[in-house]
């Protein structure tokens, strides 16, 4: 989220930049503030998976030899789709050991360690999310997650969004110095934080289709930017 202050302030001194005093706007008249809130709605038009390894053997050296063939197989499945290699960042690698509870022996027994490695990858061709989750699940992916849909540039709608808010602020502002027998209002203060849409969870159940003779569905929707807006008027004649 991000958010900044826009206080409109007064310099003591064009002149002197370093003896300039930042003055907030003193009001005269009685202040309005308000918070509103707009969103927009867009196609995205970046989809973020995520795909992993995870192998057992009985040493540490074994389980993680294998992970690192099995995932090799991944990666070079995602780059042989066209995936640049910037768009393809490993997020954890892990090693543990693997125990069972006897219940006759009521104590732990090591059963082997177990490694896993995980990487992130971006696409930017939407249409192709349902193929590519396939294919990682082909080339030996024992897990995958997303995909979460985003905007790689939302600055166009978030325009949309703050344009809307402050028209809707202001308006608003407008009809209380109507209503309290003033005729205009004056800005002082806008207060602003920017809200991306949120990741949309893959559904668990479209996992498993990936070994269906047919593409795992993926529907990517609408992907929401929401600014909101803290906004002090004063009333005017």
């Amino acid at each position: 989220m991000n958010r900044f202050a826009l206080p409109l302030i007064a310099a003591a001194s064009l002149a002197s930049p370093a003896a300039a005093a930042e003055i907030q706007i003193a009001a005269q008249n009685p202040v309005v503030e308000l918070s509103v809130s707009e969103t927009i709605k867009a196609k995205p038009d970046i989809a973020t998976v995520s795909s992993g390894v995870t192998t057992e053997a009985q040493t540490a050296v074994e389980a993680m030899q294998r992970n690192a063939a099995a995932m090799d197989d991944v990666v070079k499945r995602i780059k042989a789709l066209g995936i640049a290699a910037d768009d393809i960042q490993t997020t954890g690698i892990s090693l543990g050991a693997r125990y069972d509870y006897d219940q006759q022996s009521q104590r732990q027994v090591f059963r082997g360690y177990q490694a896993s490695n995980r990487v992130s990858v971006i696409l930017r061709n939407v249409a192709r999310t349902g193929e590519v989750l396939d294919a990682l699940v082909a080339a030996g992916a024992t897990d995958i997650g997303g995909p979460n849909f985003s905007l790689e540039d939302d600055s166009a709608p978030r325009a949309q969004a703050r344009k809307a808010a402050f028209d809707k602020a202001r308006s608003q502002a407008a009809q209380y110095a109507k209503w309290a027998g003033y005729t205009d209002v004056r800005l002082l203060e806008i207060d602003e934080s920017v809200a991306p849409g949120g990741p949309r969870p893959f559904a668990p159940e479209a996992r498993l289709q990936a070994a269906d003779a047919k593409t795992t569905p993926v529907e990517p929707g609408l992907v929401t930017t929401e600014v909101n807006l803290t906004v002090k008027f004063e009333m005017t004649r």
